[in-house]
């Protein structure tokens, strides 16, 4: 049935649910808490909240042009507070931030102008695109409270759509073998269809895909857990060169959170309890050059980003080959829904990678969408003919030096994601929900 509310309603209610979402990842914390310890993986959630707030404030309040702000700002000193770009990542513990309540304060104003700007100007194409901006942005934040949660060993969050029914009837256990993907030329990138896509992403152009075998599933537990036992993290012969300076930097034997029980058995911190392995849940919290270890021992390898697009897009030609149509998720056009993946933090972790056969690609490839972000081979890098789009700094100063991930994870929210969309990371982070699926050679 067809949703009867107009298109600012529906920007409203986008910009409403994230808030929500953001209060319940960080309202439990104490105001130690809040701050946190100073890690260059995370930040002090009370900068970052205010950060947030800013940010929508900022494209949503303030713009005139790409290069200068309109109307004054909520806060006189909000630039010099919570601008990413210029407020350098360690000074961010020891600036003069307003309180927590003062904090929330803001956050409050700020949504509440921009509801109001969306319904006395209704929704252009300006104010829809800013809106969702600004949401998305806040999600992806939403998402760091999550891995920031687990980094710093607190409980789990209170998430109100948390249902752990979602996974009644659904297959357990593994998921083996590859599919064969046909190869040919393949439109990489999205399309001018799509209502909002970031500038990484811009726009669909041919590549030539040679024909490859991609496995069903993401690597498991116990499928990891092989290469552990087998020494992987001692044999210099798995890493490369920049992998091997960062196992021995950081002293890593096994994956971060791993340890190992009094019977030799293997547990796993999930936030703040230590609890068994799940054999086949899908592996999580490895960086790149884990990833990359792992496939050197397999005689596998990672998919190249164009391969990943295709196996999750692509459709099957009746002569063969791969049809031109690109499917908007791996299941087709339908939007994302509990049915089709482990997404919107509803299920508080990685699930076992049968699970969620509805979300099955054309080719028959599970989980591409939702469960763990998958890292591919390549450098995170512009399409042909990039250009930033308003918030330059989204893309364009992390090309060259970090990787890209494809898919999604559990806590991320169901209505960013699509099978163009590309995340990045530098290589060596391994607190964020990441896991990843192999090529045959």
């Amino acid at each position: 049935m067809r949703s009867t509310r107009n298109l600012s309603e529906q920007l409203a209610e986008m910009l409403v649910d994230a808030r929500k979402r953001t209060l319940e990842l960080i309202s439990d914390l104490n105001d130690e808490q809040m701050l946190g310890p100073q890690l260059r993986i995370v930040n002090p959630p009370l900068w970052e909240i205010g950060h947030l707030a800013w940010f929508q404030e900022r494209w949503n309040l303030r713009r005139v042009t790409d290069e200068e702000f309109g109307i004054s700002a909520i806060l006189a000193q909000g630039d010099e507070l919570y601008d990413s770009m210029e407020v350098h990542h360690d000074a961010r513990w020891d600036l003069p931030l307003l309180s927590r309540s003062e904090t929330f304060d803001y956050m409050q104003r700020v949504l509440d102008d921009v509801l109001h700007k969306l319904n006395a100007e209704g929704a252009t194409p300006e104010n829809a695109y800013f809106v969702r901006l600004a949401a998305f942005h806040e999600d992806m934040h939403g998402e760091a409270f999550t891995y920031t949660r687990q980094t710093h060993g607190l409980p789990a969050p209170y998430i109100s759509e948390y249902d752990p029914s979602v996974l009644d009837g659904q297959p357990e256990g593994p998921l083996e073998g590859d599919v064969e993907i046909p190869g040919g030329e393949f439109m990489l990138g999205a399309t001018e269809e799509t209502p909002f896509v970031f500038d990484n992403e811009k726009w669909a152009h041919p590549v030539e895909v040679e024909p490859f075998r991609i496995s069903r599933a993401p690597v498991t537990n116990a499928e990891f857990a092989a290469f552990v036992e087998d020494g992987g993290y001692e044999r210099d012969d798995l890493w490369d060169e920049e992998g091997l300076k960062w196992r021995e930097e950081m002293g890593a034997k096994h994956p971060v959170y791993w340890s190992r029980a009094a019977d030799g058995s293997l547990n796993v911190r999930h936030f703040d309890k230590v609890v068994p392995l799940r054999p086949h849940a899908a592996i999580v919290h490895v960086n790149w050059h884990e990833a990359q270890a792992y496939c050197r021992w397999a005689g596998r390898r990672l998919p190249a980003e164009a391969e990943w697009e295709m196996a999750a897009s692509g459709e099957p030609s009746s002569d063969g080959g791969a049809a031109s149509r690109k499917r908007l998720y791996p299941w087709g056009d339908e939007a994302p829904s509990s049915r089709h993946a482990n997404l919107d933090g509803q299920l508080l972790g990685a699930v076992d990678v049968a699970a969620f056969p509805e979300g099955d690609s054309a080719f028959g490839l599970r989980q591409m969408i939702g469960n763990v972000w998958e890292w591919c081979s390549d450098d995170f890098g512009p399409y042909p003919g990039f250009v930033p789009d308003p918030y330059k700094e989204y893309s364009e100063p992390w090309f060259g030096d970090h990787k890209v991930l494809r898919g999604g994870s559990w806590a991320t929210r169901s209505r960013m994601l699509r099978n163009t969309w590309r995340n990045f990371a530098t290589p060596d982070r391994r607190d964020i929900f990441a896991g990843f699926r192999t090529c045959a050679l």
